[in-house]
């Protein structure tokens, strides 16, 4: 076949895409699978340089869209799939109006002419909690592919721009985006039976090797530019403090805790005390009614998990705090993550005890490797840098949270604690995770409620099964 230009190529390949098994199957597969883990069936979706469709098709999304600029590439993914709406449409050109959840850019960016025109283009369609995915090839594995062509493994394609991972977010931020996650997957991207399943599955995900993954991603979201005077005001917020045999800080939590945001709401979750922590709450909910806006219930089930979940439905504000009712985390510290999440500075927020010097007696040694050791496996698994991942204090918008619940079943109910259903809950929506550093103090009232070696390996175990759901799929 004679390539005489882009488009030619393209509607000329489009007359040869059929239903049946071609051998480059399996390697697109390989991208549609990645990108639908980072979907779920209440966003919208965009895919740009959408060809056939096939990648629409195989992702979840209450409505999906497809562009393309070849008319032959249109009809086709028109035929296929009459279910999904595609334009004839140039990327350098965008003429929709419609603001949309996910945008997807696959290994398209290799052909256009002016990258950063296409960028920009995104922003005609995106709205401020935008998600962009953008995969390319690593082109280290540029003369395996000529060879693959060569042979007739994979169809012959015009000269490709050459851009490194570092290129392509480069050109994301200069264009108005901001990447907050790199991965690369795929290291087998032709199906030999068993075979490539356990490399690309396994092998492809340990350290080391994952560089050499074949298929690049950028994970970008919109820059945001909010003054912290316009933050101030943006949102309301609920705390939820979970305590257990807390009597002696209930008080503190109301007077240590600033006014911030555009409304606070305190809630009390108060879960199988053998002291008079109930009975504390009560009266202090009694007392500073007038001057503070707080709710009260006790858990029906057991453990801080149970305890949070069942605050954050008794929530009405639209940011969800978590205290610890220990005071270990500063309440004066979470205008800091009001101010991040207000700002536009993240979508979920961990706090981190690990930056800072703590106090002598805040956390044993034992405790301290823990961390460290949770730490670095956090760090492989979600592929961002995590400090600390076990601080009590998480923050997320509540319409997240709610398609967190939904998409809870990915998951199940794995987590007693609830640090990890709300990380992994957060990595699978696709938010972009930021930490941020408190100093971590020694309790001044009772004993922790945490028992190193016993809850240590339930975290271990909870680790092994989140690498089957997060990392080895």
């Amino acid at each position: 076949m004679q390539i005489v230009n882009k488009l030619d190529f393209f509607n000329q390949l489009a007359s040869k895409i059929s239903v049946k098994k071609r051998p480059g199957n399996y390697y697109w597969k390989q991208i549609t699978d990645y990108c639908n883990y980072f979907t779920h069936e209440d966003i919208s979706v965009l895919e740009i340089g959408c060809a056939n469709g096939d990648l629409l098709n195989g992702i979840s999304g209450k409505r999906k869209v497809g562009i393309d600029f070849s008319p032959n590439m249109i009809k086709c993914a028109k035929q296929k799939y009459a279910h999904i709406e595609f334009f004839e449409m140039e990327a350098e050109n965008i003429q929709l109006t419609e603001k949309f959840d996910l945008i997807i850019l696959s290994n398209l960016i290799g052909y256009v002419d002016d990258i950063q025109l296409v960028f920009e283009q995104l922003h005609k369609v995106s709205h401020h909690q935008t998600k962009i995915i953008v995969s390319y090839y690593n082109f280290f594995w540029e003369p395996l592919f000529k060879l693959a062509e060569s042979i007739g493994l994979k169809t012959k394609s015009p000269i490709q721009n050459w851009l490194t991972q570092n290129d392509i977010n480069n050109l994301l931020y200069v264009s108005g985006f901001e990447v907050y996650r790199n991965s690369r997957q795929t290291l087998m991207p032709l199906n030999i039976p068993l075979v490539s399943n356990f490399i690309n599955k396994f092998l492809g995900k340990l350290p080391g090797f994952r560089y050499f993954g074949i298929n690049t991603y950028s994970f970008a979201r919109p820059q945001q530019k909010i003054t912290k005077t316009e933050a101030d005001d943006r949102f309301s917020v609920s705390v939820v403090i979970p305590a257990r045999n807390e009597s002696g800080n209930i008080e503190n939590a109301i007077l240590r805790l600033p006014k911030f945001s555009k409304h606070l709401e305190i809630i009390f979750i108060e879960g199988n005390s053998t002291d008079d922590t109930w009975e504390t709450i009560q009266k202090i909910a009694e007392k500073y009614k007038n001057t503070h806006d707080i709710k009260i219930g006790q858990q029906k089930g057991k453990g801080k998990n149970d305890a949070v979940r069942e605050g954050f439905k008794m929530a009405t504000g639209d940011i969800l705090m978590i205290l610890d009712a220990d005071l270990t985390v500063p309440p004066e510290d979470l205008p800091k993550f009001y101010d991040a999440m207000a700002s536009g500075k993240g979508d979920f927020i961990n706090g981190t005890r690990l930056v800072y010097p703590m106090d002598k007696e805040a956390m044993r040694f034992l405790n301290l490797l823990g961390n460290k050791f949770f730490s670095m496996v956090f760090t492989w698994l979600l592929e961002q840098a995590f400090k600390d991942t076990l601080c009590g204090t998480k923050v997320i918008f509540r319409k997240d949270y709610d398609f967190l619940i939904k998409n809870r079943k990915y998951f199940g109910d794995f987590d007693p604690f609830g640090d990890f259903d709300l990380l992994f809950g957060a990595h699978k929506l696709n938010l972009k995770i930021v930490e941020i550093p408190i100093k971590y103090r020694e309790r001044t009232y009772g004993s922790t409620n945490i028992s190193r070696f016993t809850h240590g390996a339930i975290l271990l175990r909870m680790c092994f099964f989140a690498a089957r759901k997060i990392k080895f799929i």
